[in-house]
């Protein structure tokens, strides 16, 4: 049995995706959370291209998010039956990377008035653009994000999601129907549910 090492923030974050699927697969692994700091002037030169998340399985390292969760997916029953709906999968969670960047973009922004032009944005433009599609397509796949079944990308989805929410200062999955009755559906899966009760607490 491959031994799992997660090294993430004390965050969710990204690394929240992959907590998730994990968790919910029945695989034990070590939740390693760095200090920021420690992170810059000691562990970043360490990482491939200099990133995190990473998760070590056994002696190997993997790096990129999206293609950690691609990764367990496969390994746990996650990923599509077929090539087709592991491309529909990839399209939907690529997409979602697409929008991830303009949060990142905002969280990241120092200067405070451009801050704000940017969150601005992001409530009135983006979000309803990309979450008004989302929304749909989990309407059409019978309430799952990537494809009609469970899959890794309804991880996340889900697991980004309060990160998002923290970042814009408001529950913007509450506010499309099929997104938050979808993010309810994964949290009530059992070891899911466990977890968030017994988590860590974090801003974001």
């Amino acid at each position: 049995m491959s031994k799992y090492k997660l090294i993430y923030f004390n965050a969710k974050g990204i690394g929240e995706a992959i907590r998730m699927i994990l968790i919910h697969s029945g695989k034990q692994f070590q939740d390693i959370r760095v200090d920021y700091n420690d992170w810059i002037s000691k562990l970043k030169k360490e990482t491939p291209f200099g990133k995190l998340p990473i998760l070590k399985i056994d002696n190997r390292i993997a790096h990129q998010s999206m293609a950690i969760c691609r990764y367990i997916g496969k390994e746990t029953n996650l990923a599509g039956s077929n090539n087709w709906q592991d491309l529909e999968i990839d399209m939907n969670a690529e997409t979602f990377i697409d929008f991830k960047q303009n949060v990142t973009s905002l969280f990241l922004e120092e200067k405070q008035d451009i801050k704000e032009k940017k969150l601005q944005i992001l409530l009135n433009e983006t979000i309803p653009y990309y979450f008004g599609r989302f929304d749909g397509i989990i309407q059409e796949n019978g309430g799952y994000f990537g494809h009609t079944k469970l899959s890794w990308a309804d991880f996340y989805l889900v697991g980004y999601s309060e990160t998002v929410e923290a970042i814009v200062r408001r529950r913007v999955f509450e506010e499309y129907t099929n997104m938050a009755e979808h993010r309810r559906r994964i949290y009530r899966l059992p070891k899911i549910k466990q977890w968030i009760l017994n988590r860590p607490i974090t801003e974001y």
